[in-house]
């Protein structure tokens, strides 16, 4: 187990949020708390809590997404603003957009940033990031195969030294994905010497034990946040007795290309693979037409994973909600896939703000108006 506190500071007066112990301790919040490793459980006391879905490769609605939310300035460089506040994406930056390292170098680069005053950024891994770890480059977007020969040429400009290169990434992606465009002119699907260079940059970053791979096994595939719990597809009880600080270990394990024998780093089926895996579970997600006993029975199961975990509530991504974000099952899950990248249903950003356990959903009307929804517990 890992324990980490972040420094903490005073809450910020425009936040206007009541004091009361135990989350404070002579006016100032407690530090946050991590157990796992990868982050597992998280004691984050009297936070505001935002959660952000599914993202694919969409940098430009990524940004209005966390700009809506407080925590991303809105002018100048990526600038943290959230203070205190606890961020959680939860996964499918990869696949179907044309910036995903951009994306994850974003939001690594708020974390760096959210830590100094007192605040977080999380994320949890979905199918798209352990469908590319496995090689699978079905729904890897022309554009995102070129960010992966820009970024591979990048890291050796600065000697293969990771952590400087892939949190600088975001602020200069654009510029090299303009030079790139202006001396090649774009991804042409006929040439198929362009086409190779970027399967072999991406095959190379995303492997097991590749550095893209390694950075996203920094991440769970299930986090618990106080009474919350997030993860991409869905939890379910038989996901709970396995284990999931055992789930996470073995997730990013396999992601670095490490094992126990000689046979290679196995794929954790439990998490990864089949209709009920917890990347994949679409059961709380799909609105039913069936009769009421069936809608009885998923709430039933997910009061009997919420139990087994000591959760209360749960949010998950994954299913695009055509409506708009949204929760069932006396408002025990939340379902905040919203389809915002342009290669998905480009729709309007949605997240979702929890304070003091209450959730609703916030999503813009227009560019001036903010409306939050009446969806308060």
């Amino acid at each position: 187990m890992v324990s980490l506190s972040f420094n903490s500071l005073s809450p910020p007066p425009s936040q206007n949020r009541k004091l009361s112990e135990p989350a404070y301790v002579n006016g100032t919040l407690k530090p946050i708390t991590i157990r796992g490793s990868p982050p597992t459980f998280v004691s984050a006391p009297g936070r505001r809590i935002i959660a952000v879905g599914d993202l694919h490769g969409d940098l430009t609605q990524t940004r209005s997404a966390l700009e809506m939310a407080g925590v991303l300035s809105s002018d100048g460089p990526d600038s943290w603003i959230g203070g205190e506040t606890v961020v959680v994406q939860l996964g499918d930056i990869l696949d179907r957009g044309e910036d995903e390292i951009a994306i994850l170098s974003l939001l690594r680069s708020l974390h760096i940033q959210a830590k100094s005053s007192g605040g977080a950024v999380f994320q949890v891994n979905g199918n798209h990031e352990t469908m590319n770890v496995e090689g699978d480059f079905r729904y890897v977007d022309p554009g995102a195969f070129e960010e992966c020969v820009d970024f591979v040429e990048y890291l050796e400009e600065h000697d293969q030294n990771w952590e400087r290169a892939f949190v600088g990434w975001v602020g200069v992606s654009k510029r090299w994905k303009e030079n790139r465009r202006a001396s090649q002119g774009h991804w042409n699907p006929w040439n198929l010497v362009q086409r190779q260079k970027g399967i072999v940059a991406r095959s190379s970053l995303l492997k097991p034990g590749g550095p893209l791979s390694c950075e996203l096994a920094r991440h769970a595939v299930i986090l618990k946040v106080d009474d919350w719990v997030f993860c991409h597809g869905g939890l379910l009880p038989h996901h709970v007795a396995y284990g999931i600080d055992k789930m996470n270990k073995e997730v990013s394990y396999w992601m670095q290309g490490l094992h126990e024998n000689n046979d290679g780093p196995q794929i954790p089926f439990i998490a990864t693979r089949g209709y009920d895996s917890v990347v994949w579970n679409r059961l709380y997600s799909r609105d039913t037409t069936d009769i009421d006993y069936r809608s009885w029975k998923i709430s039933s199961i997910l009061e009997e994973t919420l139990q087994a975990v000591g959760a209360k509530r749960m949010v998950v991504g994954h299913t695009p909600q055509f409506n708009g974000a949204n929760s069932k099952y006396n408002k025990k899950i939340w379902r905040i896939d919203v389809g915002m990248s342009s290669g998905v249903l480009h729709s309007r950003p949605e997240v979702l703000e929890i304070i003091d356990g209450k959730a609703r959903v916030l999503r813009k009307i227009d560019d001036s108006t903010l409306s939050q929804a009446m969806d308060y517990l």
